[in-house]
C-alpha cells in the first residue's frame, strides 16, 4: 500500500479547538478556491440520477466543511424536491451542533448523537459523503467504512482533494519548500475565512500555530491519501453482485481534474 500512516495535528484529542478552528476555515477557504462545490455538486446530481435519495448523510462534518455550501447549490438549480443534509461527527461539538440546529433551516441539521462511520447500520438513511475525510482513516477502519455500506446497503460517497501520485522519497525532498509555501498560503487565505475570529488572527499573525499546523497537516494528508491501487485492495474482498464500486477522477464542468472520488450503490 503506497499510502503512509503520517500524524496530523487535527487527530489528535488534545489539541485545541481554538486552533482546530482556524485550520478549519482554512480548508473551507482552499476549497472554494478551487471549485470543489462545483465537483461535488456535479457527483451527487449524477448520483442522483441513479438512485433514489432526498437526505445526505455527511459522515465526518466537524465544523460542517463544505457540504452546506454544495446541498444549496443543487437546490437551487433542481426542480427536484429539496434535498436534506444531515452534518455528522465521531465527537460532534455541542456548541456547533446547537449553533447549526437553533438557525432552523429546514434543509440542514447537526446529528445530535456520535455517529461512527465504521458502523452505519444505525445512520440514518440517505446517501452517505466523507469529504477530504478518509484518508484521516486507517486502512482497517477504511475498509469497515466499505465493508459497512455493502453489508447496510448504503449508497456513498467519498472524495479527495489530493491525489497521491508523487514517490514518497520526492516528497521529503520537497517537503522544506512545500511547508513554506503552505505557511505563506495560510497567511494570505486567513482574510478570507468566513469565520474570522481574533483567535484565529492571534495564533496565524503573532504566535503562527495555525500556519504550522496547517502546513504540516496538508503534506501529511497528500502521502496518507489512498491511491486508486490502495482502494481497490480495501474493496478486493468485499465485493458483491448487488453493489456497484466506482473508482474515478473527479471533474470540473471544464473538464479540469479535482481529486478522486469513490461511489458505492446497492443495485438491487
Amino acid at each position: 500500500m503506497k499510502r503512509k500512516e503520517l500524524f496530523e495535528f487535527e487527530d489528535f484529542n488534545w489539541f485545541p479547538e481554538s486552533i482546530r478552528a482556524g485550520m478549519t476555515n482554512l480548508i473551507l477557504v482552499l476549497h472554494k478556491m478551487m471549485g470543489t462545490t462545483e465537483v461535488l455538486s456535479n457527483l451527487i446530481v449524477k448520483l442522483r440520477n441513479k438512485l433514489e435519495f432526498n437526505t445526505i448523510v455527511d459522515l465526518g462534518s466537524g465544523s460542517g466543511g463544505p457540504m452546506p455550501s454544495v446541498v444549496n447549490t443543487i437546490n437551487e438549480n433542481s426542480a427536484e424536491s429539496p434535498l436534506k443534509l444531515i452534518l455528522s461527527d465521531l465527537h460532534p461539538n455541542t456548541n456547533l451542533v446547537e449553533k447549526i440546529n437553533n438557525n432552523k433551516i429546514d434543509t440542514i441539521r447537526y446529528h445530535t448523537f456520535p455517529l461512527n462511520a465504521v458502523d452505519l447500520k444505525d445512520a440514518p438513511k440517505g446517501l452517505k459523503t466523507m469529504i477530504a475525510s478518509f484518508h484521516h482513516m486507517s486502512p482497517a477502519n477504511a475498509k469497515q467504512i466499505l465493508k459497512s455500506a455493502v453489508e447496510n446497503k448504503q449508497p456513498i460517497l467519498i472524495y479527495e482533494i489530493a491525489k497521491n501520485n508523487i514517490p514518497f522519497i520526492v516528497w521529503l525532498l520537497l517537503l522544506p519548500i512545500s511547508l513554506v509555501v503552505l505557511m505563506l498560503m495560510s497567511l494570505l487565505m486567513t482574510p478570507f475565512s468566513k469565520n474570522l475570529t481574533l483567535t484565529q488572527v492571534f495564533f496565524t499573525y503573532i504566535i503562527p500555530i495555525i500556519p504550522i499546523a496547517y502546513a504540516w497537516d496538508g503534506q501529511a494528508s497528500l502521502m496518507r491519501t489512498y491511491t486508486f491501487d490502495d482502494v481497490k485492495s480495501l474493496i478486493s474482498d468485499i465485493k458483491t453482485n448487488d453493489y456497484q464500486w466506482e473508482i474515478s477522477n473527479a471533474l470540473k464542468d471544464n473538464g479540469k481534474k479535482l481529486g478522486y472520488y469513490i461511489s458505492g450503490y446497492p443495485t438491487h
